[in-house]
């Protein structure tokens, strides 16, 4: 909902909708009486955009026009309602309502029967989103009377949005008049018509005083205003070749003889969309974290063998390799998966390697046995670590070495077999094929 002012000068709300919007609804159509009928020869829908001349009320012109079939000719005998969607409507120009002209968006619903047709309409709002201008040089321009007075008068920008504002500095570069006050106004000039029939209208938006006194030759007098609590429009250029808007920032200087002096300066305006529209690309990535959040909450908390949620097995062996954490979600990252240290190999993963592959395993050497025995020594790393713990064959060992199927399972012999002894070097023991 967003507000508008109408021809009596009050401000009424209505639905705000964009460009390309899609605009729907339900009409509702309510007897009189009930028990009585209406015979009817078709209910229809309208979508209008036009625009009204005051001086010429008698011509609306039509820039948009659609219409939609509700009902075919017929009877009505109770209370019925219609739905009804005007799908990606196109709404070239944004709603206003000026002096001399306006421009309005409307549903219009009509009962067409024999004598004299039913018509009910809705007025609706629309604006026209801008995006940032390309080029938005600052305005600097020296203008003065010679020999009298000379000025230098500068804005930071040429274009504002509706919400911005507006900040500058007016330099006094000769000053031979008994300058009284200076102040700086916002005027809206509408045009209407075209050749001889041209209409303009200036009304003054908003007027302040910016210096009260005589300033002296190299005086700097700041400008800062506030343009979000006037009633502005974004600037129109020749809407539809019927009318246009246009803003300018006028600086009136008044001496003692109460003589203006004054200088405007067209500004561009322009409206900022109020609510963020995130890229398609970020709401995938929004909508693939909240689903990773919900698959690590539906992890179980205890893992056998106190292994973490990463090696517990996602699904049962059935001859291919399972897929990893980052290959079951999407392929849309931004982050790096975080490097843990490569975990040490267990011996039992060893062995359940060498029962679930047919080619034998070479014999590891032993150290000589008249080495010092009283220290134990650390199973040797092996000779090829894996880089990052998203590889899916040595997630899978750890998998089988931390959770093994009831299928295969070694015997008690084998196990006490590789089990390492307190006081001998913890090397793998070569098991019988």
């Amino acid at each position: 909902m967003a507000e508008m002012k109408t021809e009596d000068g009050k401000k009424e709300r209505y639905f705000l909708y964009y460009d390309g919007e899609s605009v729907s609804g339900k009409v509702n159509i309510s007897l009189k009486k009930p028990g009585s009928r209406l015979e009817h020869q078709g209910v229809k829908i309208e979508f209008v955009g036009q625009i009204e001349l005051y001086y010429d009320r008698g011509n609306h012109h039509e820039f948009t026009s659609l219409v939609k079939e509700l009902a075919r000719p017929g009877e009505l005998t109770h209370n019925t309602s219609f739905e009804f969607e005007f799908n990606q409507v196109e709404k070239p120009y944004e709603s206003y309502s000026g002096t001399n002209v306006r421009l309005r968006y409307f549903l219009r619903v009509t009962i067409v029967r024999r004598l004299s047709d039913i018509t009910r309409e809705m007025d609706l709002l629309v604006h026209t989103l801008s995006s940032y201008p390309e080029m938005n040089n600052s305005i600097k321009m020296e203008v003065g009377i010679e020999d009298c007075l000379h000025i230098e008068f500068e804005y930071n920008k040429s274009k504002y949005h509706l919400k911005d504002v507006i900040v500058g500095k007016i330099y006094f570069l000769l000053v031979r008049i008994k300058i009284k006050h200076m102040e700086i106004a916002i005027i809206k000039r509408e045009t209407t018509g075209s050749g001889p029939n041209t209409f303009n209208e200036n009304e003054t938006i908003a007027k302040y005083e910016i210096m009260d006194g005589a300033p002296v030759r190299g005086e700097s007098i700041p400008i800062r205003v506030f343009l979000a609590g006037y009633d502005l429009t974004p600037t129109m250029r020749d809407i539809n070749k019927k009318f246009s808007v246009r803003y300018h920032l006028n600086l009136v200087l008044v001496d003692e003889e109460e003589r203006r002096y004054f200088k405007q300066q067209e500004i561009t305006l322009w409206r900022k969309g109020e609510r963020l529209r995130r890229p398609l690309q970020q709401q995938l990535m929004a909508q693939q974290t909240i689903s990773q959040k919900n698959q690590q909450s539906s992890f179980p908390q205890s893992h056998p063998q106190g292994q973490p949620p990463e090696f517990a097995p996602a699904m049962q062996s059935t001859g291919a390799e399972p897929p990893s954490p980052q290959q079951s979600q999407s392929p849309m990252h931004e982050e790096a998966p975080e490097q843990l240290p490569p975990a040490k190999p267990s011996p039992q993963a060893h062995t359940r390697h060498q029962h679930t592959t047919a080619t034998p395993q070479p014999k590891p050497q032993l150290e000589p046995p008249d080495e010092d025995m009283s220290t134990p020594k650390l199973p040797s790393p092996p000779t090829e670590p894996p880089t990052s713990i998203d590889s899916p064959e040595e997630e899978f060992l750890e998998a089988q070495a931390g959770s093994p199927s009831d299928e295969e399972e070694p015997g008690e012999e084998e196990q006490e077999r590789v089990k390492p002894s307190p006081g001998v070097s913890q090397e793998p023991v070569p098991v019988a094929q």
